[in-house]
């Protein structure tokens, strides 16, 4: 027996601002409208982050 959830239904992308760590050795990043805090650090590295614009796809 197969189970078949069908075509999925492309989800829509957006610019989107977030948060981004300023270490080049970390990957670390998160969407601004998920921070608590005006100037987070990464929560992976303790670094400084900076904000920028990335394409992703939209949470509604």
């Amino acid at each position: 027996m197969s189970f078949s959830r069908g075509p999925k239904e492309p989800v829509p992308e957006v610019d989107t601002n977030v948060w981004s760590c300023t270490s080049e050795a970390c990957q670390g990043w998160m969407r601004e409208s998920y921070s608590f805090s005006e100037e987070p650090e990464c929560p992976l590295c303790k670094s400084s982050m900076e904000q920028e614009v990335r394409v992703l796809p939209e949470v509604k």
